[in-house]
């Protein structure tokens, strides 16, 4: 599991365009996005991909947990 913490992530429309970036990249990776905390996190699928797509989203993205 990898969470991102991602600062800029603010609103539905933020949401919805982190999730499609996301299911883009990695189809199939379950993905929960908790947007008052500002974080996404992955279950499984490889993280620099899903970094690298929410930055392609217009993002910044920290990863800030891998268990």
């Amino acid at each position: 599991m990898t969470t991102f913490h991602v600062p800029d992530m603010t609103c539905g429309h933020c949401e919805k365009s982190v999730s499609s970036a996301l299911a883009k990249a990695l189809p199939g990776v379950p993905v929960a996005i908790d947007l008052a905390n500002h974080r996404v996190t992955l279950d499984g699928g490889d993280a620099a991909k899903a970094e690298e797509a929410i930055r392609d989203a217009g993002y910044s993205p920290e990863k800030i947990a891998v268990a």
